[in-house]
C-alpha cells in the first residue's frame, strides 16, 4: 500500500466535500440538530399527572390523603368531581389520567381499622389505560403514595417510632433525570446513522458522476480507494462525537465522569466499521438515491429500536434478543452510557471494546471486498 495514493485519494475525496455544501451540512450540522431535537423531545419521565379526585367522605383525613398526594410532586390535582357519571366523560376527553375515590365513610373505617375491629379503608383509582406504559408508572406511584399513607396513620395512632428507617442513596443518576440516560444514547444512535450515510454516497457518487473510470485507470489499490475515502470522514465523525458529546453536557447538564480520550478511541473504532458499511452499501447500490434509503433502514431502525437506546434488551422476545447482538450501536451505547454516568473504563468496557474492534474490521473488510475497479 502506498502512503502517498491513500493522501491522493484522500484530498479527491476533501475537494469533493467542499465542493457539496449539503453533505458539510448533513456532517457538521445536523448531528447537533438531532441532539437538541431528540434531547428535547425523547423523556421517560412522568411529571404533572392530570388527576382528579372525587371525595365523599369530605374529613379531615381524605383531604390529608390528597396532601400526600399533591406533596409527591409528580400528581397535579385538578377538579373535584361531584358524583361516578363524571369520571368516564373525564377520562374519554383526556383530562384526567386518574381519579381518585374516596368512600364516604373513608375516615370511620380508617378509625375502626386503627382499633382492630374493622377491615381496611377502600380508595379507588381509575387510570387511563390506553397508554399502558403511563398507566403502569402512574398505579406505580399511587400505590407507594397510598402504602407511606397507611404507614404514617398507624405510626400517628400507635404514637411509637418506626423500627426501620430506610435511606436511599442512588448513583450515577442521582436526580433521576431520563436526559442523563437518553444523551449519552443519543451520541451512539446519531453517529451510527450519519456515518453510514455518509459515506453511502461515496462510491455511487462516482458511478453516477462517471467518474469511476478515471480511477479505475489509475494504480490504487481497492485498499487504498476505501481508506483514502473514509479518512476524512474519519476525521468529519470524531469532530461529531467530541461536538455532541460537548453539547450534551453543556445544554443538557449531563454528567460527565470518564476519560474522553477513552471515549474518543472507542468511537474511533465504531466509526470506523460503520463508516465501512455504509461504503458496502455504496459499493453494492451504486445509486446514491438507493445507497441513501438502504443506509438508513440498515443503521437508523436497528440502533433506534434494538440498541437499548429506548426499549431495554432485557424485555425483548427471545429471538430479537439474540438479533441484537448483532447491532454494533447496542455496544456503544453501553460505552457511552458507561463513560458519561459511571466513569467506568477499559475493565468494565473490555468486552464492548473487542467487539467495536471486530464490528471495525469486518465493516473495513466488506467494504474493500465490495468495491470493484472492473467496469461493467
Amino acid at each position: 500500500m502506498s502512503f502517498q495514493r491513500l493522501l491522493a485519494v484522500a484530498r479527491k475525496e476533501v475537494i469533493q466535500l467542499r465542493r457539496d455544501p449539503r453533505s458539510l451540512i448533513l456532517a457538521f450540522i445536523l448531528p447537533l440538530i438531532l441532539v437538541v431535537l431528540f434531547g428535547y423531545a425523547i423523556s421517560w419521565d412522568i411529571t404533572n399527572i392530570q388527576t382528579a379526585v372525587l371525595d365523599r367522605d369530605n374529613s379531615q383525613l381524605s383531604r390529608k390523603l390528597i396532601d400526600a398526594f399533591r406533596a409527591t410532586g409528580y400528581f397535579r390535582i385538578g377538579p373535584t368531581l361531584e358524583s361516578e357519571a363524571e369520571i368516564r366523560p373525564l377520562l374519554q376527553r383526556g383530562e384526567a389520567q386518574i381519579v381518585l375515590v374516596i368512600p364516604p365513610d373513608f375516615s370511620d373505617l380508617i378509625s375502626s381499622a386503627e382499633r382492630g375491629g374493622g377491615p381496611p379503608a377502600p380508595v379507588q383509582a381509575v387510570v387511563d389505560g390506553s397508554d399502558a406504559n403511563t398507566a403502569t408508572v402512574i398505579l406505580n406511584y399511587a400505590r407507594g403514595v397510598m402504602r407511606s399513607f397507611s404507614q404514617r396513620v398507624i405510626l400517628e395512632g400507635s404514637g411509637v417510632q418506626p423500627p426501620l428507617r430506610s435511606d436511599t442513596r442512588v448513583w450515577y443518576n442521582e436526580e433521576l433525570e431520563s436526559r442523563n440516560m437518553i444523551v449519552p444514547g443519543l451520541v451512539a444512535v446519531i453517529m451510527m446513522i450519519i456515518a453510514a450515510m455518509l459515506t453511502s454516497l461515496t462510491i455511487a457518487r462516482e458511478w453516477e458522476r462517471g467518474t469511476m473510470e478515471q480511477l479505475a485507470s489509475t494504480p490504487v489499490t481497492r485498499l487504498e480507494v476505501v481508506l483514502g475515502k473514509l479518512l476524512p470522514y474519519l476525521a468529519i465523525g470524531m469532530i461529531d462525537v467530541a461536538s455532541t458529546s460537548v453539547l450534551g453536557v453543556l445544554l443538557f447538564d449531563v454528567p460527565f465522569r470518564g476519560n474522553p480520550a477513552l471515549l474518543m478511541v472507542l468511537s474511533f473504532f465504531f466509526l470506523l466499521g460503520s463508516l465501512g458499511l455504509g461504503m458496502f452499501i455504496s459499493a453494492r447500490s451504486r445509486s446514491q438515491l438507493l445507497a441513501t434509503q438502504v443506509a438508513m433502514i440498515a443503521t437508523f431502525l436497528p440502533a433506534f429500536l434494538l440498541s437499548g437506546f429506548m426499549f431495554a434488551i432485557e424485555v425483548m422476545p427471545r429471538a430479537l434478543r439474540a438479533f441484537t447482538y448483532l447491532i454494533p450501536a447496542r455496544y456503544f451505547v453501553v460505552v457511552t452510557r458507561g463513560i458519561f454516568l459511571k466513569g467506568v473504563g477499559i475493565p468494565v468496557l473490555h468486552v464492548q471494546g473487542l467487539l467495536m474492534v471486530l464490528y471495525a474490521v469486518i465493516g473495513l473488510a466488506a467494504a474493500v471486498a465490495s468495491f470493484k475497479k472492473e467496469l461493467r
